[in-house]
């Protein structure tokens, strides 16, 4: 196979990947506080027979090398659900698993059997001390103010932990709205939550899936040109055969 017919599929392994980010945005369009991601490319020369003369060149290659983040907040949806939280500007609430901290803007809480406030699976929310927040059963009246403060008709009970990170780019997701990082934590000494409020995914569908078309598009025109090559080089090879 020719030089160019490899260019193409390199082109084309890269398209696939982005393709399946795309539908990973799509899929998490309703996901609370979803960040949507796009596929970074470059380019990647390979070397020829040629390369080391003075009029040489080399192969250009399309590799891509990481996923980008948009970190933008998405809009807010008020809920009317006193455990229902959003994070205004940056920051993190911070989870305890049993792999250690983790990290989400996913604000969707809920007290569990035993008073905790914990994340749709179960999964302790932190105070401001690392510790797991636990209301009195006859405590109903929850308040929770724009610096995490947790209060009920008996007073104050704990204050939520907000963290953000040096990068938020190197933060990795492992499911369930939870991202995870080698990177130390930063206290938001002066956060600012929305109670009764839940962020959107800011993943836009018409957008995600203009690009969707442009890569299928792109994917198939590559598509028709390695076969038209493959019938110039089977002619070729059928020509070279009978003359000889």
């Amino acid at each position: 196979m020719e030089n160019t017919s490899y260019i193409a599929l390199s082109r084309q392994n890269a398209l696939w990947r982005q393709l399946d980010v795309i539908a990973g945005n799509m899929a998490n369009a309703n996901t609370p506080a979803y960040k949507s991601e796009q596929m970074m490319f470059r380019e990647y020369l390979m070397d020829t027979r040629s390369s080391d003369r003075a009029k040489g060149t080399k192969l250009s290659y399309v590799q891509d090398v990481g996923l980008l983040r948009d970190t933008r907040e998405g809009a807010f949806t008020k809920t009317d659900n006193p455990l229902d939280l959003s994070l205004h500007n940056d920051g993190f609430f911070q989870i305890e698993t049993e792999a250690g901290m983790r990290y989400t803007r996913n604000g969707h809480f809920r007290l569990d059997e035993g008073g905790m406030l914990v994340n749709s699976q179960g999964q302790a929310v932190m105070d401001s001390g690392d510790n797991p927040i636990i209301l009195a059963p006859n405590e109903a009246n929850i308040t929770i103010t724009p610096d995490g403060s947790v209060s009920t008709e008996n007073g104050i009970v704990a204050k939520l932990k907000v963290v953000r990170f040096a990068n938020d780019q190197d933060m990795r997701k492992i499911g369930d709205s939870l991202y995870e990082t080698t990177q130390d934590p930063e206290v938001v000494a002066r956060p600012s939550i929305i109670q009764g409020m839940m962020e959107e995914s800011n993943v836009q569908p018409v957008l995600e899936i203009t690009k969707m078309t442009e890569v299928l598009r792109q994917y198939q025109s590559l598509q028709n040109m390695l076969e038209k090559e493959h019938e110039r080089q089977m002619k070729a090879m059928d020509v070279f055969v009978s003359r000889n």
